[in-house]
């Protein structure tokens, strides 16, 4: 596998070795050396610098059958919206939607150009023991919680919002809810895997279909994902960093995702007061959920057919894989040092550029004429030396 060009930036000027050893522990073996080298002029950017930026009109997503509309539509028409706060998902409630499929489909493709947010999220946690009032028991300390974003990963030209994303359907075969309450495969799948399945349904027909659809609740929805990243490689590998500093407490490695979903609903009386949150506390303490989550689930036909798919990376015909950026083993060797560090200093953050940057700084020199800062400075130092050598996340 040759060495893939790093296309997140060309600014020499900022420029950062991915390669230096400066300020790792001879001890302690953060990189993959079995990962071709990354060449890269600058760090990644953040994502919010991509979502925040106009796409250039010269250079729309790839992909001919998946450029947005020259205007596109405007979500305003939309007579209710919610965007959850917990993992941002977006629900639309309106009758237009329901009438127009072909304004459906120019929707969908809209959103369809917004990745997922992904992220890794690296936890450590162990026991301890307290008493309350005479009463013993235990709880549980977080030790560190450090995330990584991975969307920037997606975008093969950050600075123009240039991906290898794909809006695809569902497969005949594929089990999945087609307009209906449990998942299904298509009519006469199974007997079509023998004679050779009749073409899947297109995002266009799945629009009419949807509109069709003379269901007094009913649900549309698009699933972001990001496809072609390996998860366990990722895994094992960043456990293996944790572990190397001796840490003995549990860990957890996991890939969250926001902005995944986007969900259309017929407008109605009933969606509107589902989207409620005081109706729904309401149903929570009085019980009512017993009653009213039964019937929300069994009127509701539900269409799961459509996703925007985000490749981290692809198989070429020859079984080739070719990245869009960079290999999970090249973000490794990228971001090791600035978790190692991380995880050390017990931090619970998301890392960003300036992380990045500062592991591949030499420990500083103290003696800066400020005594306050250099003791502390020490005194963080010699507990990490310290961790390392009798180790910690012990349940106490």
């Amino acid at each position: 596998m040759g060495k893939p060009s790093h296309p997140l930036g060309n600014d020499g000027a900022d420029a950062l070795s991915l390669h230096s050893q400066h300020g790792v522990p001879s001890h302690s073996n953060l990189l993959d050396d079995d990962a071709p080298e990354l060449q890269s002029d600058d760090l990644p950017p953040l994502y919010d610098d991509i979502a925040g930026g106009e796409p250039s009109s010269s250079a729309p997503l790839l992909g001919p059958d998946l450029t947005l509309p020259a205007d596109p539509l405007s979500t305003d028409f939309i007579s209710q919206f919610y965007r959850s706060p917990v993992d941002g998902v977006d629900t639309y409630i309106t009758e237009i939607l329901d009438k127009d499929p072909k304004l459906l489909e120019n929707k969908v493709h809209e959103w369809a150009a917004k990745p997922p947010r992904v992220s890794v999220q690296i936890r450590g946690t162990h026991q301890r023991q307290v008493d309350r009032d005479g009463k013993k028991s235990r709880e549980t300390v977080t030790d560190f919680d450090v995330s990584v974003d991975l969307t920037p990963f997606l975008f093969s030209d950050a600075a123009n919002r240039l991906s290898w994303r794909e809006v695809n359907t569902v497969d005949n075969i594929t089990k999945t809810k087609r307009g209906t309450v449990f998942k299904c495969r298509a009519p006469g799948a199974k007997r079509g895997i023998e004679l050779g399945l009749p073409e899947k349904p297109t995002l266009e027909e799945w629009c009419h279909r949807y509109c069709a659809s003379s269901s007094g609740l009913k649900r549309f929805t698009l699933e972001r994902r990001m496809t072609g990243f390996k998860h366990d490689k990722v895994e094992d590998l960043l456990e293996a960093l944790v572990r190397r500093t001796n840490y003995h407490g549990r860990l957890s490695i996991t890939f969250p995702v926001k902005e995944q979903y986007v969900h259309v609903y017929n407008e109605c009386k009933t969606n509107v007061w589902r989207m409620n949150k005081w109706i729904r506390w309401f149903c929570y303490i009085t019980f009512l959920w017993i009653f009213t989550w039964p019937y929300l689930f069994f009127r509701t036909k539900v269409f799961e057919v459509v996703s925007s798919d985000w490749p981290f990376s692809t198989t070429t015909e020859d079984l080739q894989t070719r990245y869009v950026t960079i290999s999970e083993a090249q973000w490794y060797n990228m971001w090791g040092r600035a978790i190692h560090r991380a995880v050390l200093e017990r931090r619970q953050c998301t890392l960003d550029q300036q992380d990045l940057a500062t592991a591949e700084v030499p420990n500083p020199v103290w003696g800066n004429n400020n005594a306050g800062v250099d003791i502390i400075r020490a005194g963080i130092g010699a507990m990490n030396e310290i961790n390392r050598t009798v180790g910690w996340g012990y349940d106490t």
